[in-house]
């Protein structure tokens, strides 16, 4: 079904808000997958707020021009869907993952910063923890040398607690004896 002048225009427009969003993006040829896959793909990368369309390649080409996708434009051909994301790991993690279990799903590229990702690229980009286990990472980092102090001063407390409570204890089990 061809779109007509309106249509296309408004279809432009919604990748050019998606991009002017996104940090990366992430190419996939999606041909033999099947519609319950698809929409389970689908399912899973809207959950991680992630969203993937398929569009007319010159279209999508046409959005992205002064974007920091432009540089992908040349590897838009052929089947493709579309997988923006605002967090830089989403997109690249989503898709990823669900190539693991379907084999029918082919990435073929992503950009993520204005530089174009190869597939390697993708699925390095996907092995990155989330924002949220890094964060948590570096709070556990930030917490250790207190946290570690903290032991140290509690041992020592406890030593020197332990070391004056012992003698004063044994001269009354002394008389008690």
């Amino acid at each position: 079904m061809s779109l007509n002048r309106s249509e296309k225009e408004a279809v432009i427009g919604d990748v050019t808000s998606l991009a002017a969003k996104a940090q990366t993006l992430v190419l996939a040829e999606y041909r033999g997958i099947t519609v319950a896959d698809m929409t389970k793909l689908r399912n899973t990368a809207r959950s991680q707020g992630v969203t993937l369309s398929v569009f007319k390649n010159t279209l999508a080409r046409r959005a992205v021009a002064g974007s920091a996708f432009e540089v992908i434009g040349d590897q838009m051909t052929g089947p493709l869907i579309y997988g923006f994301s605002v967090d830089a790991v989403a997109a690249a993690k989503v898709v990823a993952d669900f190539a693991k279990t379907n084999d029918k799903l082919v990435i073929r590229g992503g950009a993520f910063g204005g530089k174009v990702l190869d597939v390697d690229g993708v699925k390095q980009l996907a092995n990155i923890p989330s924002k949220e286990v890094l964060l948590s990472q570096l709070l556990g980092l930030m917490q250790s040398p207190v946290s570690r102090t903290a032991r140290v001063l509690a041992a020592l407390a406890e030593k020197r607690g332990g070391g004056e409570a012992a003698p004063a204890e044994a001269p009354a089990e002394a008389q008690a004896a």
